[in-house]
């Protein structure tokens, strides 16, 4: 029998359905690189909705505010469709509302229309939440207990296999049939400036539709999968929530590693939602979007190579001091970046994707580090605090509308100096008096 914690319940597989543990693995598996695609994407629409629409930056990044919004808004209650529904099912509610997300698209396009197109990435993220919250905890029960770790670890790489493909493929897909029909769109009267909004957003019905139909495809397979015997039990309980001392808000390495979670994923997610546009300024590279779009992946790319190079230096490294290193590094490349121009800039800045990979499991690891029965309250304040990913960019995007795209990175520079706090002295355990 296979026994894994998962939050409030513990969850079991029987020792017989052992020999389906691959397939069903494998099932698992695609979601993670399929909604590591499509967060990807949202760095192709970024460039493309500022164009069509005319946005500045604090307008535009409401892409990523409204998607990583979904993690406050949509975790807990699909923490409780999964207890109604089990994991199963919620995988496929997830698959179902992101593909009612993605042909929102087709709509949003026609109009066209910023604000229908924020609400389709909403209910787009909310099915990736539910995906997110049945997957993970089901990755970890099948197979051995004592592999668990590897199995979570081969899975983040698909997903970050799925952000290294995105980009450039989204970019082919929409960003090159946007810039063959390119104008000056000074002087335009209301009617044919309309006309030109429309026909440059038709470039993501189609990738969409597309990615709607295969969503439903996979639905219907995780569907009608005969996964491994799972069943659940409502033993498990953090029994002393509530005594006095053992609150886990007493637990300081909790609370900053929440910080931690939201200042990493706010500063991943800000600059890779900034790359084409930085790359498209003149005195960077001066390439045109569909040109840019090809240089994102070796910033995602890098983080799915540093997490299989991590994997195997942690078994040797202490992981606070790997993550003090890696923030450090990453706030001397970003400040490279933001000092110099041509080659020096672009590349200084992709390769902080590399040193991104550690990041996210090292933080987790820390934060829930020696917290016992409250580990499950511990890992759902972390998960929440995703939500850095809508915050920090449009923080950024406010601030490179003031004083420009170049130096609005030190956003990022501060987010990874505090992460790198963390690793080398706010991760430490200290038990409450």
């Amino acid at each position: 029998m296979a026994i894994a914690n998962t939050g409030s319940n513990t969850a079991t597989v029987s020792a017989g359905s052992g020999g389906s543990y691959r397939s069903a693995f494998a099932m698992v598996t695609t979601l993670f690189f399929v909604w590591g695609f499509l967060t990807s994407l949202n760095d192709i629409l970024i460039p493309h909705l500022k164009a069509i629409f005319d946005l500045d930056y604090t307008k535009v990044m409401l892409v990523q505010f409204a998607f990583f919004s979904s993690y406050a808004i949509f975790g807990i209650p699909s923490g409780k469709v999964v207890e109604w529904i089990g994991y199963q099912r919620t995988m496929v509610v997830g698959l179902l509302t992101m593909g009612a997300g993605a042909i929102l698209f087709i709509p949003a396009a026609n109009t066209p229309s910023f604000p229908l197109f924020l609400a389709a990435l909403i209910i787009l993220a909310a099915g990736i939440t539910a995906l997110q919250v049945a997957a993970n905890p089901y990755v970890t029960v099948l197979g051995p207990p004592q592999t668990a770790s590897s199995r979570l670890n081969l899975t983040q790489a698909f997903n970050s296999l799925g952000t290294t493909i995105g980009p450039p493929l989204g970019g082919w897909l929409i960003l090159k049939g946007a810039e063959k029909t390119l104008e000056n769109t000074t002087g335009m009267s209301t009617a044919a400036l309309h006309a030109y909004r429309i026909q440059q957003a038709a470039t993501v019905k189609v990738p969409y539709l597309a990615i709607t139909l295969a969503l439903v495809v996979l639905a219907l397979a995780i569907a009608f999968y005969k996964f491994p015997r799972l069943d659940t039990t409502k033993d498990y309980r953090p029994a002393q929530t509530g005594e006095k001392g053992h609150s886990m808000w007493r637990y300081p390495h909790v609370v900053l590693g929440a910080v931690a979670i939201f200042l990493y994923v706010g500063a991943e997610v800000s600059i890779g939602s900034f790359l084409i546009n930085y790359f498209n300024q003149s005195y960077i590279a001066g390439l045109s979007a569909l040109a840019a779009a090809n240089l994102v992946p070796f910033y995602w790319g890098g983080a799915m190579v540093g997490r299989f190079i991590g994997s195997g230096v942690l078994q040797k490294v202490k992981t606070g001091p790997l993550l003090t290193l890696c923030a450090g590094v990453a706030t001397v490349l970003v400040l490279i970046s933001m000092l110099t121009f041509g080659h020096i800039a672009v590349w200084s800045i992709l390769l902080v994707g590399l040193f991104n990979s550690i990041m996210f499991p090292s933080i987790f690891t820390l934060g829930i580090a020696e917290m016992g029965p409250l580990t499950g309250e511990a890992s759902g304040l972390l998960v929440t605090a995703i939500v850095g990913g809508a915050i920090i960019p449009e923080l950024q995007g406010i601030l490179a509308d003031r004083i420009g795209i170049h130096h609005a990175f030190v956003i990022p520079v501060l987010c990874y100096l505090f992460i790198a706090y963390y690793g080398w002295k706010g991760s430490k355990v200290i038990l409450p008096s």
